[in-house]
């Protein structure tokens, strides 16, 4: 399979470009938005009766998690990744700014997201646990439109492969980007970012669907949340055997262990104790 004609830019008018990149995470943003506002409004899910924010606190919230995707996303990927270049991205500190040039990492998004989620439960005097079960259901939107967003723009690939799902990332588009060079190669790669839009994305939404509808665990305060950051440490880690690291990456972090692997470890471990956690104490009775 040879990778489609898409091009990154779905309109542009002189200098100002709307790119399918920047609607992914609009469109990841208002998806879960309005998803949380829904699971707020149903208190029969919470215990004991109630949910742990109005539909309001949430319309305030989405801010605080925007502010919290884009600049942990931005710095993640700068300390995670930048630093490992040759030169370090900082060392032009310009650089860190350009975000529209590409380079966010979603392990700092997620970061990004806790501290938000965290300070934001403060000054409202909500129950951290509480509140992130009420956000980390609506995250699969954002990670399924954002791995969509890196196949349309041809980036973040998977290793080779002779498999039959294998494609070629060198099209017309790519080609005209990179002055008629294909970074990927003239070679079958796994479309790994269509396999974490599916994993990562879908599978995992419907994980936390079951985990919220079926087997009420909102009422146990801290298992939704383990159960998101346990599943996605466990996909990405898997994931990473088929996704092609960046090529300036150390030659140890290049072949089996990779950095989204160690990463994702902390996820894993959290998300692990958490879900022990919620599951040996009684549902949340309240104050």
């Amino acid at each position: 399979m040879t990778f489609p004609e898409f091009d990154p830019i779905l309109v542009q008018v002189g200098p100002l470009a709307i790119r399918w990149y920047a609607l992914a995470y609009i469109a990841g943003i208002l998806l879960g938005w309005r998803y949380a506002v829904m699971l707020a409004r149903r208190d029969h899910l919470w215990a004991p009766g109630r949910s742990p924010a109005s539909p309001a606190q949430i319309d305030d919230l989405i801010l605080w998690i925007t502010l919290g995707i884009i600049v942990g996303g931005r710095l993640g990927y700068v300390l995670f990744y930048g630093s490992l270049m040759n030169p370090p991205i900082w060392s032009n500190p310009l650089n860190i700014l350009k975000v529209w040039e590409g380079g966010m990492a979603f392990h700092g998004g997620a970061i990004g997201v806790i501290l938000a989620v965290y300070f934001y439960a403060r000054s409202q005097k909500i129950d951290i646990l509480r509140l992130g079960d009420l956000v980390a259901p609506a995250v699969p939107f954002g990670l399924f439109f954002g791995r969509l967003a890196n196949f349309i723009n041809g980036e973040l690939w998977g290793r080779p492969t002779d498999g039959p799902f294998g494609m070629i990332f060198c099209s017309d588009k790519i080609r005209d980007r990179f002055n008629g060079f294909c970074p990927a190669g003239e070679f079958p790669r796994h479309p790994s970012q269509l396999y974490e839009a599916s994993l990562e994305g879908i599978g995992l939404f419907a994980l936390l669907w079951l985990a919220v509808w079926k087997f009420k665990l909102l009422a146990k305060p801290g298992y939704v949340t383990g159960l998101f950051l346990l599943g996605y440490g466990l996909i990405r880690a898997s994931l990473e055997t088929v996704r092609e690291p960046d090529s300036f990456m150390p030659e140890a972090l290049q072949g089996s262990i990779t950095m989204g692997m160690l990463l994702s470890i902390p996820m894993i471990l959290i998300g692990a104790w958490l879900i022990w956690r919620a599951w040996k104490n009684p549902p949340y009775a309240g104050t």
